[in-house]
């Protein structure tokens, strides 16, 4: 089977834990890596990091230039018009990435999906819609695309959400955060849901709390 090209860390040898963290519009797989010695995870924490790289395609908001994206962007409104079956694309090849997890050995109940910006947006399909249980969905400073077509499986309706967004951000105004905590909560979720005073980035707080999430998760 073909995957998506990934880069990928191991905190240990034989790690029993996989985390799956996709990149935002026109970066790649090597963004997030730096973050890793920050989440200061302790070393008896086995975890197998997956950063994929999105393929390069034509972006509408971007006069059509070819960039990294999970799908394209037709409209910057509230509610992006976007893609819907490239974005439909890239969580099947975010599913295959877990499924390869669980064939290497990890329990699907140890594997987190996390993504920023519209990796996050590819992270809400992916998660809900996979058929194994999982260990959470942490998502950054994005938007619940899918809200109104996701079809929840059976495996991940208890699923722990924890949502991360800038109070700042100009790019996916905080808004849209509150719109997926909602949409959420709507289809019976109880995400957890925490604001940041920052613009379309990562800080270390947020950082912090990412670290504590995954620990609670994978305890």
């Amino acid at each position: 089977m073909q995957y998506l090209h990934c880069e990928t860390v191991e905190t240990t040898h034989n790690p029993t834990a996989s985390v799956i963290w996709l990149h935002g519009l026109g970066a790649s797989g090597h963004d997030f890596v730096p973050i890793i010695p920050e989440l200061n995870l302790p070393a008896t924490l086995g975890v197998r990091f997956i950063f994929p790289h999105a393929p390069q395609i034509p972006v509408t908001i971007n006069n059509g230039m070819k960039m990294p994206a999970w799908y394209d962007i037709l409209e910057m409104s509230i509610e992006r018009k976007i893609d819907p079956t490239q974005i439909m694309q890239s969580a099947a090849a975010v599913i295959a990435l877990v499924e390869r997890e669980v064939e290497r050995g990890i329990d699907s109940k140890r594997i987190i999906l996390t993504g920023f910006s519209q990796g996050g947006a590819v992270c809400y399909e992916a998660a809900l819609s996979y058929g194994k249980p999982l260990a959470a969905l942490i998502t950054m400073s994005t938007y619940f695309a899918t809200s109104k077509t996701v079809k929840i499986n059976d495996a991940n309706t208890k699923l722990p959400i924890h949502i991360f967004h800038g109070t700042q951000d100009k790019m996916v105004i905080e808004a849209m955060g509150q719109h997926a905590k909602a949409a959420l909560e709507e289809k019976n979720f109880k995400p957890s849901y925490k604001t940041y005073p920052m613009q379309h980035e990562v800080c270390l707080a947020e950082i912090r709390d990412i670290s504590a999430f995954i620990q609670s998760s994978l305890a």
